[in-house]
């Protein structure tokens, strides 16, 4: 195979005319020639860090949008599968993986669960990361969210990050806010990315004490406005990643958007594309060509070096997108799920009024840092109710693992009018969260989850829509475009509800993650993410 372009030397800071042999998967020549073509040949954009689950696709259909966008390759934690199924969760998703072109790298996940203060469906401790570590297909270990643990030494955490050390694989950060010492007791532990600086101050002083900096822009948490100016003095230790990207956003584009943006705002273009091709596949050690003589044939052309649009994706060796067609075999595979919870009563959802304060939390547009409101309750017959004129609703987190009690609490700028929404997807033990105007319309949404054992849904005048998601509850059986258009549906729904965020369901999905302050809510209560602990949600 014999490609022409214009040939894009990333590491040389070159373009010049030329022409591509690959042979028997491998590039066996590179050389200058004149041509009339005027594309662009380069290598492929690797996402440096992402939650596939969080597309709602299982990797096998992830890897038909993906590839169109000129992705070759991920750098892939399956925490959030593995959260419900623990390690037969992550060995589905290596093996639906290996089954398409595209280069899936999936971490050992470092927090399951992630924390002691929720219900999860699997627990992965140290002698079950010492197993996957050993695995081949296991290239990391994946976001070590539990950074107090590491910066108490608790033994348990100390001893993952050990066997990843042991087997000299890379160790995964996630550290919002952390800064000081304690910041450098986290570094100095091994590890080495962060995907969750939310200010220039903070990515700058993970970058001055040797931590690399990801850049992420998914469909909730984004930092790129925060982090780009970061990146003409430090791009050699930076990368672009995704993180959690749904199905309708997928669609649209993918580490190729971030790219045409990066140019857009001025960046030197060889600056944007080592960090979004060459970083990643150096610093995870990948098997990912690098469009050099000698490589793996890894690698895409694209119209220009502006918009970025994907003209053919090439991996192997093998032309894999060819502008029109993805050529990827439909793959078959079991589903896996871990549903337990029987449906829940409307009495369930009640709270009784024990004071006149209460805890409230504030979701933020495109962030997953919440912060805590003091509120006075709106209370109807001694039950503390939404209060839809001041936009604070109710909250539920309900165990999907067990018959429990539902966790209440209350919510800011989700500014539903009418109704509720509900998830199944919620980060990280993946429990229903549903937020409504009132306890009726809260459980029924809730219960439409548990009819379908996981999905989101609306409830509004007209009725119940529900987008099924039986694979672990997180992901559908469907193709992109399918669960994309639903998604969209359910996405307008909640949207024609009241709500102006600009991804209700993504927001949703952070609410209960106690792992990024300040106030959430796990299936066990009211959460102080800076104290770490749980908080009453009225205050006497």
């Amino acid at each position: 195979m014999k490609i022409k372009g214009n040939i894009v030397d990333i590491t040389k800071r070159r373009i010049y005319k030329g022409e591509v042999t690959v042979d028997n998967g491998i590039i066996t020549a590179i050389e200058k020639k004149d041509c009339d073509e005027t594309q662009y040949i380069l290598p492929g954009f690797v996402d440096a860090h992402i939650h596939i689950e969080s597309s709602m696709l299982v990797p096998s259909e992830f890897a038909k949008v993906a590839l169109k966008h000129g992705t070759v390759a991920t750098v892939s934690d399956p925490h959030e599968i593995a959260n419900v199924l623990g390690v037969k969760g992550v060995d589905f998703m290596i093996e639906n993986g290996k089954q398409v072109p595209l280069k899936f790298n999936f971490g050992a996940p470092s927090c399951v669960p992630a924390t002691s203060f929720e219900s999860a469906g699997a627990v992965i401790d140290s002698e079950a990361i010492k197993h996957l570590m050993v695995n081949q297909d296991i290239n990391y270990l994946a976001e070590m969210m539990n950074y107090p643990g590491v910066i108490y030494d608790e033994a348990e955490v100390l001893k993952k990050i050990e066997w990843a050390k042991h087997y000299n694989k890379p160790i995964d950060g996630h550290a919002p806010g952390l800064r000081g010492d304690d910041l450098t007791k986290y570094i100095s532990a091994g590890i080495s990315t962060d995907h969750e600086c939310f200010t220039y101050e903070e990515g700058l002083e993970k970058l001055q004490k040797g931590m690399k900096v990801i850049i992420r822009e998914g469909s909730a948490a984004k930092n790129f406005d925060a982090l780009i100016d970061l990146v003409p003095d430090h791009f050699k230790n930076m990368m672009f990643c995704s993180d959690d990207k749904h199905p309708d956003d997928l669609l649209i584009g993918h580490i190729n958007e971030l790219c045409a943006r990066a140019v857009a705002k001025g960046v030197d273009v060889f600056t944007v594309l080592q960090m979004a091709c060459i970083n990643p596949v150096k610093h995870y050690n990948l098997d990912v060509g690098l469009l050099q003589v000698g490589d793996v044939a890894d690698f895409i052309v694209v119209e220009d070096l502006k918009d970025f649009k994907t003209l053919q994706t090439i991996i192997d060796g093998e032309v894999v997108f060819d502008g029109k067609t993805v050529h990827c075999p439909k793959i078959d595979f079991e589903t896996l799920n871990n549903f337990n919870t029987e449906p829940k009563s409307i009495s369930d959802f009640r709270v009784e009024a024990t004071s006149d304060k209460i805890r409230v939390i504030e979701a933020k547009d495109g962030e997953l840092v919440t912060q805590e409101l003091v509120s006075k309750p709106k209370s109807e017959n001694g039950h503390i109710v939404s209060d839809v004129k001041h936009d604070i609703l109710k909250m539920t987190v309900v165990n999907r693992y067990k018959d429990d009690i539902p966790a209440m609490a209350f919510i800011k700028n989700f500014e539903l009018k009418e109704g509720a929404i509900a998830s199944s997807v919620g980060h990280d033990s993946h429990n229903i969260i549903a937020i409504g105007v009132s306890d009726d319309a809260i459980c029924k949404a809730v219960n439409a989850i548990i009819e379908h054992k996981g999905g989101i849904c609306t409830v509004d005048n007209d009725g119940i829509d529900v987008v099924p998601l039986p694979i672990a509850g997180i992901m559908s059986d469907q193709d992109a475009e399918t669960i994309g258009k639903a998604y969209a549906r359910l996405d307008a729904k909640a949207k024609a509800l009241g709500s102006t965020l600009k991804a209700p369901f993504m927001t949703l999905s952070f609410m209960a993650l106690l792992v990024i302050p300040s106030l959430k809510l796990s299936d066990k209560g009211l959460f102080d993410g800076n104290a770490f602990k749980f908080t009453p949600l009225q205050i006497n």
